[in-house]
């Protein structure tokens, strides 16, 4: 029986971790990313019925709607994640604000065990709808301090010219 899950490499039945990724924003590799919240699509119903069927609702396909995106990673120096957020409010008033420049596009690389891109997912006109600069800080814990921000988008969608890489 072949093995249609992988193509390229059929001796490989395992599905792809989740922990070996990586974003891409204004054409660079952002650092430090640790966590990125699912990719999600939904499609809203809308419910009618038929005069004649009075007992049955019917259901038919509406409006897409794309998930907002979170984005995680330990507090440093990068500017990148504030730098954004800026975009959209700054504390100099609506004249420091961005219309041109808020929203982005972002690259999403899943990576297989040898760290080579396996899956690639392209997500358009992405703004910065909530950012996170510091956590709660707790002088009795013992963890990293992560920022995060929540990234509203338009839509996404696999990258094809993205291939199965072969593996050895």
């Amino acid at each position: 029986m072949a093995n249609t899950q992988f193509v390229v490499n059929s001796y490989r039945y395992d599905p792809y971790k989740n922990f070996k990724f990586r974003l891409k924003w204004d054409g660079k590799i952002v650092a430090g990313i640790s966590k990125v919240s699912a990719l999600k699509q939904t499609t809203e119903p809308v419910t009618h019925r038929e005069g004649g069927d009075p007992s049955t609702q019917r259901l038919t396909p509406s409006t897409w709607k794309f998930g907002p995106i979170t984005l995680e990673r330990g507090v440093t120096h990068d500017p990148e994640f504030e730098n954004w957020a800026a975009l959209i409010w700054s504390i100099g008033g609506d004249g420091d604000i961005s219309l041109k420049n808020f929203r982005k596009d972002i690259i999403i690389d899943l990576l297989n065990e040898q760290g080579v891109v396996a899956k690639s997912y392209k997500v358009y006109r992405c703004w910065v709808s909530e950012y996170q600069a510091l956590p709660d800080l707790d002088s009795n814990a013992h963890a990293v301090a992560i920022e995060h921000m929540i990234l509203q988008n338009e839509g996404w969608e696999r990258d094809t010219s993205v291939t199965e890489p072969t593996q050895t």
